[in-house]
């Protein structure tokens, strides 16, 4: 298995719960996220979404798709969102979220994982420059999403 980390910062131009609310609602992920091709919920969590699993489908700018499930470990509403990854990719997620004015939202995702299929493990050692920018460009289609999406709900 090869090892990643990754930390991604968003600039949002939307109240810290409206971001919050969207990253929260993973289903509704594929309408705003270019790039996730499915959410779906596995398993409900308790009242605060703990314990929650959700299988979600990835396409990348890159020619493959990765699929893996997500466990949500630990919630502080408006706050943190942490999440444990299985099945492609095992690891885990933390998104962080911090109001930056009244109409700006600033989050931060910090990805640690380590890929298990075999193809990616073998080309990780000339890849990893590949999989890094294919991350970021997947990440970039959120933040534009992200903005998109919550700019057209606080027009309606």
């Amino acid at each position: 298995m090869s090892d990643y980390e990754f930390v991604t910062t968003w600039n949002i131009n939307a109240p810290l719960e409206k971001v919050y609310a969207a990253i929260e609602d993973a289903n509704s992920w594929p309408v705003w996220w270019r790039g996730v091709l499915g959410s779906e919920e596995l398993k409900p969590g308790d009242a605060n979404g703990i314990g929650a699993i959700r299988r979600s489908v990835w396409k990348s700018a890159l020619p493959y798709q990765l699929e893996f499930d997500s466990e949500v470990m630990l919630v502080e509403k408006n706050k943190l969102i942490e999440i444990r990854a299985f099945g492609h990719l095992d690891g885990k997620g933390i998104w962080q979220f911090e109001a930056v004015g009244d109409d700006t939202t600033r989050v931060r995702y910090d990805w640690t994982v380590k890929t298990t299929k075999q193809w990616m493990n073998i080309l990780s050692p000339i890849a990893r420059p590949l999989f890094r920018w294919n991350h970021d460009v997947i990440m970039g289609w959120g933040e534009e999403g992200l903005n998109r999406y919550l700019a057209g709900h606080q027009a309606s």
